[in-house]
């Protein structure tokens, strides 16, 4: 713990974000850094809570307590041990994590929590700034080799793992880059693109072998991958976007999101794009909420659009903890449901809850150009939730730019899946089809074919992807060795932690 009385003396205290005025004019993180007296300061505020509940919110067991006192006792370096000990990419969790952790803060049952997330950060960014995230690299190689298929956090944590242990590692990206979602998918206002590069550096330093530009299932056979490595890791995503199949869809000027982000971030980066999607000057309208929703808000404004709006059709989250989302489940409320692009829009926040969309008009060059809208509420019927239309609600919404931004369905099946032959079915967390993995070594239906990531558990947190890439690599390696030092998954008496959100 850090100072006895420290939740008592000291309030939470965040650093402030950068002004909306300026921020929406560039690409650059939204948050400033803390100083270093207020992060011990926060540090002491950890409690000697007894039982630490923030392990069970945390998918990766980070060892929390530990590194706050370490912090709070100007221990840095020692602090930075801890984290790196059960999260291969701080940097990335405390930039883009929800943080679960500090939902189930023993001192949030009453209280505000421990800034858990900011001062996971500013440990690992003193590391870095302070020169002490070297390379790991392993003392001798086992003769063994590992393909990792995609190079999202849950194949670049399993690829980091084994390289350490000794097996030659080559990761498989069939984008133009490395880093998957990391790279293209996150805007650079919630992470500049310099994080990731200098942890591939150090990873490359490791021995791992980058190989971007390679579609496994298209330019490679994956059956000849299968052959030529030892173990294949498949860590590509549940990458198959969910759609809205209503009148007016084939109309152009409608995206899915992640048709829509990539493309604005090499924008933002100034990379050439190839039919480039614009919102400037134009009304947009966005469907879904969650980050990835959010991540479309914050881009759109940057880029200049006429209006947005961003519609769910979830009911509004509330204002406070509900006594149906008790301590420590993760808080579904709208402060914490929310991300600073929701008060960029003249400092407001431009979501609309109960909102269902029936129809997408269009215009006489087959252009969208509104929606047809009605709002809903939320009933019970046949025992599960619905929604109900509201009679006389209907309005027509104008939009020249509609993003989809409703999830994903699952991996893509068509190339490495098929020729692999991996068997597919619902997870244990999720009804959507997914890579079916052995619950005791994450392998798949294919022998010397393990899965990790999205691709198993369904869309999830990049703080589940880094525990999912670290737990798979101990399997892999116990698969190729015999036996692993490599942490596997968490675990509490006989039953695996069920996290999800």
């Amino acid at each position: 713990m850090g100072k006895p009385t420290g939740f008592i003396e000291f309030p939470r205290e965040l650093p402030p974000d950068r002004p909306v005025e300026e921020r929406v004019h560039d690409w650059h993180e939204v948050h400033y850094h803390a100083p270093e007296e207020n992060l011990r300061v926060q540090g002491a505020r950890c409690m000697d809570c007894g039982i630490p509940f923030c392990h069970q919110g945390c998918p990766l067991g980070n060892i929390i307590p530990d590194w706050n006192d370490l912090v709070y006792r100007n221990l840095w370096r020692e602090a930075m041990d801890r984290l790196h000990a059960t999260n291969n990419f701080p940097e990335f969790t405390g930039r883009l994590c929800p943080a679960p952790c500090e939902s189930s803060c023993v001192l949030g049952i009453n209280s505000d929590p421990v800034t858990i997330k900011q001062i996971e950060l500013e440990i690992v960014e003193r590391a870095w700034r302070e020169g002490w995230v070297k390379p790991e690299p392993a003392d001798k190689p086992t003769g063994k080799s590992v393909a990792i298929v995609g190079s999202g956090p849950a194949g670049l944590a399993c690829a980091q793992q084994l390289a350490r242990c000794g097996h030659a590692v080559t990761v498989f990206e069939r984008a133009d880059r490395i880093g998957g979602l990391l790279r293209f998918g996150i805007p650079e206002f919630k992470m500049e693109k310099r994080f990731l590069d200098r942890r591939l550096e150090q990873m490359a330093g490791e021995g791992v072998i980058f190989k971007p530009g390679v579609n496994v299932g298209k330019d490679l056979n994956a059956r000849e991958l299968s052959a030529e490595f030892d173990a294949v890791v498949l860590a590509g995503g549940s990458t198959t976007p969910g759609n809205l199949p209503i009148p007016g869809r084939e109309l152009k000027g409608i995206y899915f999101a992640m048709e829509f982000l990539p493309n604005g971030n090499r924008r933002a980066l100034g990379e050439p794009v190839e039919g480039a999607i614009s919102a400037e000057g134009k009304n947009v309208i966005i469907i879904g909420g969650g980050d990835t929703g959010a991540d479309c808000l914050g881009t759109v404004i940057r880029q200049g659009c006429k209006s947005v709006q961003q519609f769910e059709i979830i009911p509004r989250y509330p204002d406070r903890r509900a006594t149906s989302n008790p301590w420590p489940q993760f808080l579904f409320t709208l402060p914490n449901r929310s991300q600073p692009a929701h008060e960029e829009w003249d400092h407001r926040d431009v979501r609309e809850f109960q909102i269902s969309t029936k129809e997408f008009l269009g215009d006489e060059n087959g252009h969208v150009r509104a929606l047809r809208t009605v709002h809903v509420e939320s009933v019970m019927k046949d025992g599960r939730p619905s929604f109900q239309e509201v009679e006389g609600s209907e309005k027509i919404e104008p939009a020249e730019l509609v993003l989809l931004a409703m999830g994903f369905t699952g991996p893509e099946r068509e190339g490495m899946i098929e020729q692999l032959g991996v068997e597919l079915g619902p997870s244990a967390l999720n009804p959507r089809f997914q890579v079916v993995k052995s619950d005791q070594n994450r392998m798949s239906s294919v022998p010397g074919v393990f899965v990790s990531g999205d691709m198993a558990r369904g869309q999830s947190l990049v703080v589940w992807a880094i525990a999912e890439g670290r737990h798979t690599a101990h399997h892999v390696d116990r698969y190729l060795m015999g036996a692993t030092s490599l942490p596997g998954p968490l675990e509490f008496g006989n039953a695996t932690i069920p996290f999800t959100l």
